[in-house]
């Protein structure tokens, strides 16, 4: 058993990983983050270019 736990020790495939896993959280947690700050502000310029573009395309009829 001991020589079992050293073993374990000594292996460093699952340390890189938990490395990956935390990494690829992060980065997860700070696109969503990131997503949440701009949704409000790219909803609102989405619908003023979509306002434009009906208010030019009335202009052709």
């Amino acid at each position: 058993m001991l020589r079992l736990i050293k073993r374990f020790k000594r292996e460093e495939a699952g340390a890189v990983t938990v490395d990956w896993v935390v990494l690829t959280a992060a980065i997860v947690g700070i696109s969503l983050g990131l997503i949440g700050l701009l949704q409000n502000a790219l909803t609102d310029k989405s619908e003023g270019i979509g306002t434009y573009v009906e208010d030019r395309t009335d202009l052709l009829d």
